[in-house]
């Protein structure tokens, strides 16, 4: 058994490679609605390359805490922050994908012009990268406030997704030809609804942490 020392740096990886995954997903999801923005393919693609370097960050937490777990055989709040950072890591694994999804769209719209200036969009991606923020340092921190946060911020994204919804479906009504684009970016939308969904688990992943109770802040 290695000394406490050792398993409290060990844990202090667990976090430091979380914060890595949260600044790599924070960094995509931004990186993939400029992209949109300015409908620039060859960013989307390398946003899309680089998702197999996040893969590989939940990997390294995998191995690392089952490593801790069958040769440390952690009890109580210990057990439960290793597991939580398998919890977070798989939310934020989702969250890359969805970010990856944003920048394929992009690729399907390659050549288009806009119907639309985007702002909507822009704005709840940018409340759902702080969010993304908050929820690891949520973590690393415990930090049940902040996670709790999540819950506010998660409807903030649901009104704007259901604007966005109504305005989209107004361009169909008007013209029948913006149909097509006006899906797409409304699968945006809710690509970036569900990476809110994603940071809001991590919340009440932390509250479980601390407290040892599951609330539900997704209501």
């Amino acid at each position: 058994m290695i000394k406490r020392k050792e398993f409290d740096l060990a844990l202090n990886e667990l976090s430091r490679l979380l914060e890595e995954m949260g600044q790599r997903v924070e960094r995509a999801l931004s990186e993939s609605i400029e992209s949109l923005k300015t409908m620039d393919a060859v960013r989307a693609k390398h946003i899309i390359s680089e998702d197999v370097e996040l893969n590989q960050l939940e990997e390294k937490i995998i191995d690392l805490g089952s490593r801790l777990i069958l040769t440390q055989q952690p009890v109580a709040k210990d057990l439960r922050r290793i597991l939580v950072a398998f919890r977070i890591s798989n939310d934020l694994e989702r969250m890359g994908d969805l970010s990856i999804d944003v920048a394929k769209v992009v690729l399907r719209m390659d050549g288009q012009t806009l119907i639309k200036p985007l702002i909507d969009l822009p704005r709840m991606a940018g409340i759902v990268q702080q969010m993304i923020t908050d929820s690891i340092q949520s973590y690393v921190r415990e930090d049940v406030n902040l996670a709790y946060k999540m819950a506010k911020e998660d409807d903030q994204v649901d009104q704007l997704y259901s604007q966005i919804f109504r305005e989209l479906l107004s361009y169909v009504v008007e013209n029948p030809q913006n149909a097509s684009q006006a899906m797409l970016l409304t699968f945006v939308g809710r690509y970036i609804e569900r990476i809110a969904d994603h940071a809001t688990n991590i919340g009440e992943a932390v509250v479980y942490l601390v407290t040892n109770e599951r609330p539900d802040l997704n209501n």
